[in-house]
């Protein structure tokens, strides 16, 4: 699901949250591989490290084997690739994949190490051959600057046939600085001979006897090739950010000496199933509907990386987690699901938020390789903060520290280091950069990049700081950022029009508002709005949406505005909508006919959309999966509810089953039912006409966490094909409005 045409799902192997993923590394010299896998092109290794359903530019590709047949191999460290065969076979904790040289390689995975099996061609008189290529990572085509650099490294082979070593690198789409990853490998098949070789562009590839190659150059590759005469071949390999020591450890302790791979790859799905897919349990027995279930559950669990212990920056006793990718996509669906399904990791995420503000001074909207960055509009761990503090996340959580980073966040703009090259004005690396105009003018002039996005995403920002003060008795600072939370209001031009409607937020300065074409205003890094248009960022603010409808015009407007936006053809094409699935700014839209009385409309046009955009194929995803944020929205709408980020609000529509239950950890469970709807919610009969929850009957289109989520609890719904009117007429809660 999601592995083409832009979902970037990574395919290969991993354990939930598993710092290792064991994945095909694929070449084609002109497509960036974002999580390592291509349709097309050949393999160019098959690397322990990748990212998972994300866009920009790749990151990692790094500790890579590569399995070559052939005689005699000229110039090893020369980024060589090999051809493939077929079409490459996945299921729960195993990948197959067969080269054009006849080798199948089978993989699997632990937390810290991966395993590999390959199967050389039976009586073939070439040799037998794996290449290790220090030098390996995912490259980028795109010509923004964000490709990655192998900076150096070394590599050594032992009197036992294993090797150790690491590698530096650098950039990608986080512009990090220099990082280091260390391995450990070993192969359970006996060595015939191996050799380390350095490589350059000038001199190629030349053999050390000493059986150690080190290089800090970047024009100086490192590598080694292991030969074996017998046709299966299996090697073990750990990684870790401290210490090849560490590395070792890590694979001997996890894939012990002549471990099978069949026992890695079972081990592997006990672990999901245990941790991840028996959290949600349904009595359907669609496929479709069980597949599209299971695989969002499995892709929205490969990242953040749970690296508790393996931090190479700082010691600490809090846990630590990051390739956060990012929160710019995960706070609106993501975060929200993880803390019901996940309730004891995702407390261990929002400690590890905390302490990287500790010792880095700022918390992340983005991070990965141990570097934060970058930030694409807000500062939206705020609104994470704020929507586990509001649904009672304590524990172990310092609450006064992590109002300390959200007000650091609110108050202190960041060095404007590094300097991005697509946005040169202030800092994407963490905090709010733009805030010198936040805080003196209440909006954000166009000297500052994405500076409608900024402005509409810090007001969200604001709001979760009103939220967390106003929990821990900071009467003051709760009115001072819930009164700055409505600050996106002075970027609202009531003048503005597109197709009939008048009001949009559009950039402005001193003498004004500028006037834009909201059809066509989407933009980049560089651009007043980011990866969406005014038609997108003007329903942003939806702690205000009381406020919001008031400003368009009143409820029939909104829902005549709201209908447009779901219109083929509206945006001036032939059949497309204004409403863009593709991408996350417009995630809550389709939900936002609660807020004038029309839930029916809420479970109609959201609905439709998961029908229609989302599949089991290939091509199965909307767009970027984005750590599994387009897989959370789906989830969302199988159960029945939506979040709202930051409240304690979850708006009702429609669940897809007659029965499914929540497991929230702590004997407690969310158990939704549904009578006379259509099984697999793919007719007309999607349309609340009643609802019970706990037992009592229900007339207001949300729930609070507290009816359903805090202590466990029951929603039975009963669905028909006619909309009818259900509810009591009230509207969700606009906080700020």
């Amino acid at each position: 699901m999601g592995s083409k045409s832009g979902g970037n799902n990574f395919p290969g192997v991993a354990r939930p949250f598993g710092m290792v993923k064991l994945g095909p590394d694929l070449y084609d010299a002109k497509s960036d591989a974002y999580s390592g896998y291509l349709s097309t092109g050949n393999f160019s290794g098959f690397s322990l490290m990748h990212e998972q359903g994300t866009g920009g530019a790749p990151k990692y590709g790094t500790v890579a084997q590569l399995p070559l047949v052939r005689k005699s191999i000229k110039d090893l460290l020369s980024n060589l690739t090999v051809g493939r065969s077929g079409d490459d076979q996945a299921e729960l904790g195993y990948y197959k994949a067969k080269t054009g040289e006849g080798v199948s390689v089978e993989l699997g995975a632990s937390e810290h190490a991966g395993i590999y099996r390959y199967g050389f061609p039976e009586g073939s008189s070439q040799g037998n051959h794996v290449l290790v290529d220090v030098s390996h990572v995912l490259p980028s085509f795109r010509g923004q600057g964000l490709g990655q650099g192998y900076k150096g490294g070394n590599i050594s082979v032992f009197a036992d046939g294993h090797y150790e070593g690491s590698g530096v690198y650098d950039n990608g789409w986080n512009i990090s600085p220099d990082w280091t990853i260390y391995f450990c490998g070993y192969f359970d098949t006996t060595i015939t001979r191996n050799k380390t070789y350095v490589g350059t562009d000038e001199d190629g590839s030349v053999e050390q006897p000493s059986g150690t190659a080190s290089s800090t150059s970047t024009s100086k590759r490192v590598g080694a090739v292991f030969s074996f005469d017998k046709s299966e071949v299996t090697s073990r390999v750990g990684i870790s950010w401290i210490s090849t020591a560490k590395a070792c450890r890590n694979v001997q302790d996890e894939i012990p000496a002549k471990t099978n791979l069949d026992t890695v790859v079972q081990n592997t799905k006990s672990e999901w199933n245990t941790k991840v897919l028996n959290k949600i349990t349904t009595t359907n027995t669609n496929d479709t509907s069980l597949q599209l279930l299971y695989t969002s559950l499995y892709f929205m669990h490969l990242i953040p990386t749970n690296q508790t212990g393996e931090n190479p920056n700082w010691t600490s006793n809090e846990p630590y987690y990051q390739d956060i990718f990012t929160f710019w996509d995960l706070f609106r669906c993501t975060t929200s699901l993880l803390q019901i399904l996940q309730p004891t990791a995702y407390e261990e995420q929002i400690r590890s938020l905390i302490d990287i503000y500790r010792y880095e001074g700022y918390l992340p909207d983005a991070r990965s390789s141990n570097y934060n960055g970058r930030t694409q509009g807000g500062s939206n761990a705020d609104n994470i903060l704020a929507d586990a503090y509001v649904k009672g996340v304590r524990g172990a959580v310092n609450w006064e520290d992590g109002y300390k980073a959200m007000l650091k966040d609110a108050e202190v703009t960041p060095a404007n280091e590094p300097v991005d090259s697509m946005a040169p004005d202030s800092s994407t690396k963490e905090g709010r950069g733009a805030l010198p105009d936040w805080k003196a003018l209440g909006y954000i002039t166009p000297k500052y990049s994405r500076a409608v996005t900024r402005a509409v995403e810090y007001s969200c920002n604001d709001f979760g700081l009103h939220q967390v003060a106003s929990g821990l008795g900071k009467a003051d600072d709760a009115e001072k950022y819930l009164n700055r939370s409505r600050n996106w209001r002075n970027h609202f031009n009531s003048n503005q029009t597109s197709l009939g409607f008048k009001g949009f937020v559009v950039p402005r300065n001193s003498s004004g508002f500028i006037e834009t074409d909201p059809l066509n205003d989407s933009g980049y890094w560089g651009d007043p709005y980011y990866e969406a248009s005014s038609w997108a960022y003007t329903w942003a603010a939806v702690h205000d949406m009381k406020h919001i409808i008031e400003l368009m015009g009143g409820r029939q407007t909104v829902l005549n505005r709201l209908d447009t936006m779901f219109t083929p053809g509206a945006d001036g094409s032939d059949s497309g909508m204004i409403f863009d699935p593709t991408n996350e700014p417009m995630f809550n839209i389709p939900y936002l006919y609660h807020y004038i009385s029309r839930p029916d409309l809420s479970t109609q046009r959201s609905r439709r959309i998961a029908k229609e955009k989302y599949s089991t194929g290939k091509s199965g995803l909307p767009g970027n999966s984005d750590a599994g944020a387009m897989q959370s929205w789906l989830l969302w709408n199988m159960i029945g509810l939506y979040p709202i980020t930051g409240q304690t609000t979850f708006l009702i529509h429609a669940p897809w089953f007659e029965s499914l239950t929540v497991d929230l950890g702590g004997g407690k469970t969310l158990e939704v039912t549904a009578t006379g709807g259509d099984k697999d919610g793919d007719g007309e009969k999607v349309y609340v006409q009643g609802l019970r929850v706990n037992g009592e009957r229900w007339r207001r289109s949300w729930v609070d966490w507290r009816d359903v989520f805090e202590s466990g609890g029951r929603l039975e719904f009963e669905l028909g094909s006619r909309a009818v009117n259900w509810t009591d007429g009230r509207v969700p809660p606009s906080p700020a409005s």
